[in-house]
């Protein structure tokens, strides 16, 4: 199960990749267009030009869902076809239409007296839902590629049957759906009005819970709840209105405040205690450094937080608990900053000037506190637990990567290396790592190590009957590309 999600996580990497610049693009946008972000008349270049920025920006950043049904759908697939990405795009299409509010208000009209039901469908095209749908491409793919339909039916063999039966499974995930998906957000939402009453202790736990379920897209559901007006609270709704504290029953701001120190300080610390205790550093800086810039500028955490939450969950959850632990600061201290996009510099420096924003100077001695606690919290626990962050591979990965082949003929190197493996009828599947090929074969008497290792590659593991592992070193991916072309 642990692959399964570390698998996961691997294919997630592809979209998450993109989203930093677009991240730093919306900043740079809000900087030079503030009516972009506090509504207003737009004219003149600078506003315009800062405009098209935040559009550019938004463009992935707004679309993230579908970015991860193609990067799930062809990362999960056994040889990562693009055919997947189409199975996946499919099951995203059937469930997003079929789930939308007014398929379903029309399918089950007593939907449309419940505002929590309408709610749940109107949020549907979530991170959860494109991950399902990623994953229902995916396991369609893998499971049919190879169908073999009578002859009368021989057009749709093979991988062009995969988004048909992934359309179908897709109808039987909808109509279920149907059913499940408001019982789960209606719960979410019954859980913020239990934690509104609890004052700074009830901020604290609402923004756990927030980054707790990032990953499955389901913190829209208690966000509603808590920044806009669903039950009568509508902390950002409010601060941006120009109302303050007297106005409303609650401390306005204090369910945005907290997130300020932890995503424009705590995140830079925890990604220099991931680049502190990488083995690999260049590959930890070239991920965590362009993320903790872009959490600065404008609070977009994702190309963080999907670069470690599949691969260390344990990390994750202690990551959700600091944003508890520093909300709570923040809300009995009285630094009050709202946000309308999310909690970087950009907005911070929009909200300051707001009527409920108070002691803003803090965010100083506050970011101090979490870029440290962070950092030394990160340090500690992935070097007490071994958690596989950016640039913290197996422990052979060092000596693996100083692998160099005889030569740089990966074709060549790849057909020594398959008719070791006993040809291609031979191999069940083929994936690969960072130095790795990783091979599933059908029958282990007709691998010759000898042959394989004649390559030129550095040697071969057997870590099961039916598994077989070809250390390449950096150049793997050139020699998989010549292996997988030969395999088709």
């Amino acid at each position: 199960m642990m692959k399964y999600f570390q698998k996961l996580g691997k294919s997630l990497m592809l979209p998450v990749a993109v989203l930093p610049i677009c991240g730093i693009l919306m900043g740079i946008g809000y900087a030079c267009c503030p009516a972009t972000m506090q509504g207003g008349e737009m004219s003149g270049f600078l506003n315009l030009f800062g405009f098209f920025l935040v559009k550019a920006g938004g463009a992935l950043i707004d679309n993230m869902a579908v970015l991860f049904v193609i990067g799930v759908g062809v990362g999960m697939a056994e040889d990562n076809d693009g055919a997947a990405a189409i199975s996946a795009l499919v099951a995203w299409l059937m469930i997003t239409t079929l789930c939308s509010t007014g398929v379903v208000t029309t399918l089950m009209p007593s939907v449309a007296d419940d505002a929590t039901k309408t709610l749940a469908f109107d949020k549907i095209g979530n991170q959860f839902m494109g991950i399902l749908a990623g994953v229902i491409g995916a396991s369609c793919y893998n499971k049919f590629k190879g169908t073999q339909l009578p002859d009368w039916l021989a057009f749709f063999s093979g991988k062009r049957c995969v988004a048909i039966v992934s359309g179908v499974v897709s109808i039987v995930v909808s109509a279920v759906l149907m059913f499940v998906w408001p019982i789960i957000f209606g719960a979410l939402v019954s859980l913020g009005n239990g934690i509104v009453g609890l004052g700074a202790v009830g901020s604290g736990i609402y923004a756990f819970l927030n980054r707790l379920l990032i990953p499955i897209g389901m913190h829209h559901a208690l966000n509603n709840v808590f920044w806009f007006d669903t039950i009568g609270l509508g902390d950002l709704t409010y601060f941006w209105g120009g109302q303050t504290s007297a106005d409303v029953s609650w401390s306005l701001g204090m369910y945005m405040s907290g997130f300020f120190p932890c995503m424009m300080f705590g995140v830079a610390g925890a990604a220099l205690a991931m680049v502190h205790t990488a083995r690999d550093k260049k590959a930890a800086i070239g991920l965590v450094y362009s993320a903790a810039i872009c959490a600065f500028v404008c609070g977009v955490t994702e190309p963080f937080e999907f670069g470690f939450m599949f691969a260390a969950p344990v990390l994750y959850v202690i990551y959700a608990i600091l944003y508890g632990v520093f909300t709570v600061v923040t809300t009995l201290v009285g630094f009050r900053a709202g946000f309308s996009f999310s909690a970087g510099a950009t907005d911070l420096v929009f909200s300051a000037s707001l009527p409920a924003a108070a002691n803003t100077w803090m965010i100083i001695p506050l970011g101090i506190a979490a870029f440290v606690v962070f950092y030394l919290v990160f340090r500690v626990a992935i070097s007490k637990f071994d958690l596989k962050t950016p640039g913290r591979e197996d422990e052979d990965l060092e000596a693996e990567k100083k692998v160099v082949l005889s030569n740089n003929n990966f074709t060549e190197v790849a057909k020594v290396i398959l008719e070791g493996l006993g040809g291609k009828e031979n191999v069940k599947s083929l994936d690969n790592c960072i130095t790795r090929l990783r091979l599933e074969i059908n029958d282990y008497t007709k691998v010759d190590e000898k042959k394989i290792k004649s390559a030129g590659i550095a040697g071969v593991m057997r870590p099961s009957k039916n598994a077989v592992q070809v250390i390449v070193g950096t150049k793997v991916q050139f020699v998989a590309d010549e292996m997988k072309k030969m395999l088709k």
